[in-house]
């Protein structure tokens, strides 16, 4: 393991103003699963209540067209049991959206004091715009702590460069810029602050320790129940624990007694910081355990997508990442090099891949590339920066090193970004398989044509170029709906 160098603190400093420069790429939109998440924050703050009546009124197209009758009305068969309209998203986004929330709607009421006629509805813009900065910034802080824990195991260069690469070389800009309504930046965040946690914690955590690491595991939760797979850090951890304590000599009853103790206790704080879901889960479901997914028994035990998961031209994770294939690499290296270390890293990647490979909707429908890893962007920063750490050793000297992998990393950086051009225009489908071949005819001949103009669209005719992009949306799903 490296130490932290002198200097290192440059590479923060520019992770952050590559930050600030990238925040006029922030889409103040609420669209398709964020309809979801934010009605969560909005309805509580608004109107006091669970009742997402008009978040569904005034959802985008593609979302209300199904669920709204002709009088404007949400249709009754998206009624659950208690009376309350239908929302299996989770309440974590919005926990983390309240403090930003809270200061748009002070601010929009302090306006409107003043004569603004600005709507106090959590649909304007201030609103909407606090929300999509607010998605920024845990987007960031994911980064942040991710780098911070990649250089604990990789030279700063590399773990810098890991950070800039899985940024722009993966999903994760998507959910952090175009789609912030969606939950997936703030996944990112949750898991970052769980594994940075659990590692500077690690060889002797206190109970005070303990207690923090379970609230951060229930607010982590709290975001995405997917997450629990990361937990299997601490499974790994604890299995450990319990072997050494077994084979020593002298087996310590005391000592296994007080591991139990600190597990049970922390199991019972994150159930605790896990009631926001169960109160939601109650006044919407009828049921503190009723979350409106899939049951497990509707899970792909008996055919497991393990092969589609990864190299599906359906959103499979490598094929539309391929960055991460290095990641991987380095993770793997990472556990034969600094297997307290990285073994868990590598279980928790293992437990997402079987879930999501058992997961009925896999390729996560509307998605870039697997939307669903981009709770694992600290994993493949680590991994990645251990592997560029690997492959410099090849080289005599580093500077040559950092040029030859920088060149490389910006290859898959550009790639990502013209298919998610792609992918954003509907240049390729945005549901179900694309043809690689029609995209990488997309890449040369058609995207460095398109983007000037619309880069400048995105800029200064946003709201239009939403609409557009929305309209396109609705009308592959008539295509979809009437082939």
């Amino acid at each position: 393991m490296n130490d932290v160098q002198p200097g290192t603190q440059r590479y923060e400093w520019i992770i952050f103003l590559l930050f600030l420069v990238s925040l006029p790429l922030v889409n103040p939109w609420v669209r398709g699963d964020g309809v979801g998440y934010y009605a969560y924050a909005r309805a509580p703050l608004i109107e006091h209540s669970l009742d997402f009546t008009h978040d569904y009124q005034s959802a985008n197209q593609s979302f209300r067209d199904d669920r709204i009758d002709a009088n404007g009305q949400p249709l009754q068969r998206f009624r659950t049991r208690t009376g309350h309209l239908d929302n299996h998203f989770t309440v974590g986004p919005a926990i983390l959206w309240a403090p930003f929330l809270l200061v748009a709607h002070i601010l929009v009421l302090f306006a409107r004091a003043l004569g603004s006629g600005v709507a106090a509805d959590g649909f304007s813009a201030p609103y909407r715009y606090a929300m999509a900065v607010g998605t920024c910034v845990y987007g960031f802080l994911a980064l942040f702590l991710s780098y911070r824990l990649a250089r604990k195991y990789a030279a700063p260069v590399w773990a810098f460069l890991a950070c800039v690469a899985i940024w722009w070389a993966s999903s994760l800009p998507v959910y952090m810029y175009f789609n912030p309504s969606w939950s997936h930046a703030h996944s990112a965040f949750a898991v970052a602050l769980f594994l940075w946690y659990w590692d500077e914690t690690r060889t002797n955590r206190s109970l005070r320790q303990w207690l923090l690491l379970a609230l951060i595991t229930g607010l982590m939760l709290n975001v995405y129940y997917a997450n629990l797979m990361a937990v299997s850090v601490l499974v790994v951890e604890a299995a450990r624990q319990y072997v050494t304590i077994l084979r020593s000599g002298q087996p310590s009853k005391r000592q296994a007694l007080d591991l139990i103790k600190r597990h049970a206790l922390f199991g019972l704080v994150v159930c605790v910081s896990m009631l926001p879901t169960f109160y939601s889960r109650w006044v919407v479901y009828g049921g503190p355990f009723e979350t409106g997914y899939l049951r497990l028994r509707d899970f792909l035990w008996a055919s497991p997508a393990l092969f589609q998961v990864l190299f599906s031209a359906n959103h499979g994770l490598l094929s539309w990442t391929p960055v991460l294939a290095i990641s991987f690499l380095g993770v793997a290296f990472l556990a034969w090099k600094t297997p307290e270390v990285g073994v868990p890293l590598a279980v928790a990647c293992a437990a997402f891949y079987v879930f999501f490979a058992l997961y009925p909707d896999w390729a996560g429908i509307s998605s870039y590339g697997n939307r669903f890893f981009v709770s694992l962007t600290a994993i493949f920063i680590v991994g990645l920066g251990v592997a560029l750490e690997r492959i410099a050793a090849i080289f005599r000297r580093e500077r040559i090193a950092v040029a030859m992998l920088s060149a490389v990393l910006a290859v898959f950086v550009l790639w990502n970004l013209g298919l998610i051009y792609q992918w954003g225009t509907h240049l390729v489908p945005t549901r179900g398989a694309i043809s690689f071949r029609e995209a990488v005819h997309n890449q040369v001949f058609v995207v460095p044509q398109q983007l000037t103009s619309q880069l400048r669209a995105y800029v200064f005719r946003r709201s239009e170029l939403m609409q557009q992009i929305e309209q396109k949306d609705v009308e592959q799903l008539k295509k979809e709906s009437n082939p």
